[in-house]
């Protein structure tokens, strides 16, 4: 295809966020689900809770690893700069991943309680770990990093630990919880629904508490995350849309529209992704203190021919990611019953 003057490398930006915020929501809600796993009392119900997100969890990090193939494809220097700088948080993360992943399959393989006990603790631990990690990341790329005159990360891996990059991570995981909390309620029944539906409302105060902080820490200690709304009033009706989208759910779950208040939590999410994307443009890794180091669209982008070969695999991959997601929702759409094939 000929993309002729289309801004590919600003087309790239955009695209590497929407798979990054589809991976947000939808692994979001299994980390919370996670995060959730060790309040449930009972064999049963920690079964179910698996068994809510057990046809899903693995089709939903298809996502991360293609947003992770995009950025190197697209931004190898930022893929370079990131996975080298960040190399033993990433680590964690995969550690984390991949024992949460084990867990969900080896929990119920054996009927010991210790057995189960141990995989339900790796499994919750997985999860927050995770979602911690995700939140940090997310912290210092908005914080900024340290990077030198080679683009190359200056830093060390406890300077990765800041008080705002933490704060960010402590939010992160309110988020994934409040979600994962009502992914939950809608596949669940009976005496677990009505325990979720109490769960609900405590992580969204959670969350709320936690957004509030970290929106003042952001305005006073990160201007530079709310200059392009600060000289672009009407760019406040994104922020205002995730307010209300909020705002929204606890009304929804009142009239019992389980559905619906998922659906606002996903629009908090894309608004929230929005909002960074916004802030970030043009930067990719902004370099702290040295701004002019920073990686941006430009400057660690591939070649114009490669961004276009790499948006015509693009435009045919991401419907067919798009069509296999939505066929396994659909196919396991309705509550959970556990059955002989259960986790």
């Amino acid at each position: 295809m000929n993309f002729g003057s289309l801004d590919l490398n600003t087309t790239w930006f955009i695209l590497i966020g929407v798979l990054f915020t589809g991976y947000a929501m939808l692994d979001g809600f299994d980390l919370g689900v996670g995060a959730l796993h060790l309040f449930t009392r009972t064999d049963e119900e920690r079964r179910v809770m698996l068994n809510a997100i057990g046809p899903v969890w693995d089709g939903n990090e298809v996502w991360l690893v293609t947003g992770g193939g995009a950025l190197f494809a697209a931004f190898p220097n930022v893929y370079a700069t990131v996975f080298s700088g960040f190399y033993l948080a990433f680590v964690l993360l995969l550690v984390a991943l991949i024992f949460r992943a084990v867990a969900i399959e080896f929990r119920s393989k054996q009927p010991m309680r210790w057995w189960r006990q141990m995989w339900d603790v790796g499994f919750g631990a997985g999860s927050i770990l995770s979602s911690l990690l995700i939140g940090v990341a997310v912290g210092n790329i908005a914080w900024g990093v340290p990077i030198d005159a080679r683009g190359e990360f200056a830093g060390t891996f406890l300077g990765l630990l800041g008080p705002y990059p933490l704060l960010v991570g402590v939010t992160t995981l309110a988020l994934f919880m409040m979600h994962g909390a009502i992914y939950a309620l809608m596949k669940t029944e009976a005496t677990l629904h009505d325990k979720l539906r109490r769960w609900v409302i405590n992580c969204m105060i959670f969350f709320i508490i936690c957004y509030a902080v970290t929106t003042m820490a952001t305005l006073l200690y990160v201007p530079h995350m709310a200059a392009r709304v600060r000289s672009n009033p009407w760019l406040f009706s994104i922020a205002l849309v995730n307010m209300l989208a909020i705002a929204n759910i606890p009304r929804e779950i009142h009239h019992g529209r389980d559905w619906l208040a998922f659906l606002s939590s996903c629009v908090a999410m894309m608004a929230l992704m929005g909002l960074f994307g916004l802030e970030m443009y043009p930067n990719l890794v902004l370099s702290n203190p040295e701004l002019a180091n920073s990686l941006t669209i430009h400057n660690a982008a591939s070649s114009h021919k490669t961004l276009g070969v790499m948006l015509t695999i693009a435009l045919i991959g991401v419907p067919i990611v798009l069509a296999y997601t939505g066929t396994i929702y659909w196919i396991f759409r309705g509550k959970v019953k556990l059955d002989k094939m259960s986790y």
